[in-house]
């Protein structure tokens, strides 16, 4: 999702005005962002995050793509990265997340590991007072 601080304020009222739809084609979201098609398609190519639906060879943009379209758009066109930096800012803003999951994902492993630790220790002194 879009960070609308300080350097994403000019796509703040372009998100309050999207339509409440679920799905956009490639035309709506040119439209609505002031881009080309094919624009949006080579953004595709070059931007992991950036990945729409396709269905019968067809777009379909939800609006987490819509907002990260204006936000690449933002970094290309008004804060003047170029395409290799507005990828390592974007993974930058990403990376914390994923990173996030994965110490939620061990803390939950870890804590599978300990009930289970103690449940064989109950199980076996079961064992040993049965034996």
């Amino acid at each position: 999702m879009v960070n609308l601080n300080q350097e994403s304020h000019s796509i703040a009222p372009l998100l309050s005005e999207l339509p409440d739809k679920k799905y956009f084609t490639i035309g709506e979201v040119a439209k609505i962002c002031q881009l080309k098609s094919h624009v949006l398609r080579y953004w595709e190519q070059v931007f992991p995050q950036l990945e729409p639906s396709k269905r019968r060879g067809r777009r379909y943009y939800q609006r987490a793509d819509l907002e990260l379209v204006l936000e690449i758009k933002s970094l290309l066109h008004e804060q003047g990265f170029t395409i290799p930096g507005a990828k390592v800012k974007l993974t930058k803003k990403s990376a914390p997340i994923k990173e996030n999951l994965a110490c939620s994902e061990q803390t939950k492993a870890l804590e599978l590991l300990q009930l289970m630790q103690q449940e064989l220790q109950t199980f076996r002194t079961y064992i040993k007072q049965r034996f």
